[in-house]
């Protein structure tokens, strides 16, 4: 009697704990994912390695429709990958950095860095930007010297065409803007309409540089050509 009862409730345990287990394959074979704007059975599909009629079967339905919000059930025994969220990261390409138009050593951009700083000094970063771009211009112009040095320290007349070669200011150091601004000018995204001149008009003496054609003002500076 007493062995009969044993194995009853033996078998009565085992029984139990089988069906226990199979509640809980059944919960791991099944995944919750909440629908987020964007979601398609196809996007789905792709993430969970499944197809497209698994995802319709499961739930019933038959249209190509899923709503925002909507809790589904996807199943794991044909799942591929693995989704961390409701709402996966997508790994985008890392964009290359630019490369720029015009190449130059380290040293003239030092010497061009800080022309921008002592013509542009207390100027906004988009007119050093402009103040470099003219010196680009003049380089590419058959009426000027062929390379950015000796654009900077060309002579005309009696003195030097930038001012700051001339009393000595250039030899200061460039601020960071300035090093940034030279480096947007180097990209050669603006021409500034082909500007080789630029001055500030409450201060300039020259005028010859008066009678050339205006092409933008920015901040205390005129730009002409």
């Amino acid at each position: 009697m007493n062995n009969t009862y044993m194995k009853t409730l033996v078998l009565t345990c085992v029984a139990t704990f089988a069906f226990i287990g199979l509640q809980n394959n059944t919960v791991e074979a099944i995944t919750k994912y909440q629908v987020v704007k964007g979601d398609s059975h196809w996007k789905l599909g792709q993430q969970y390695g499944i197809t497209i009629d698994d995802i319709k079967q499961d739930h019933n339905r038959h249209d190509d429709w899923i709503y925002t919000g909507e809790m589904l059930q996807i199943p794991n025994k044909l799942k591929a990958v693995s989704i961390q969220s409701s709402n996966p990261k997508i790994e985008r390409p890392k964009k290359e950095p630019e490369k720029p138009a015009v190449s130059i050593s380290n040293k003239e951009k030092d010497l061009f860095a800080r022309l921008v700083e002592a013509e542009a000094k207390g100027e906004s970063y988009k007119g050093k930007v402009a103040v470099a771009t003219v010196v680009l211009n003049r380089v590419d112009s058959p009426k000027f010297p062929n390379n950015i040095t000796d654009v900077i320290n060309q002579v005309v007349g009696n003195s030097y065409a930038f001012s700051p070669v001339q009393n000595g200011e250039i030899n200061k150091p460039a601020s960071d803007e300035s090093k940034r601004a030279v480096d947007e000018a180097l990209m050669r995204k603006d021409h500034l309409n082909n500007s080789m001149y630029f001055y500030n008009p409450d201060i300039a003496t020259d005028d010859w540089i008066r009678t050339r054609n205006v092409v933008k003002k920015i901040g205390n500076h005129v730009f002409a050509k």
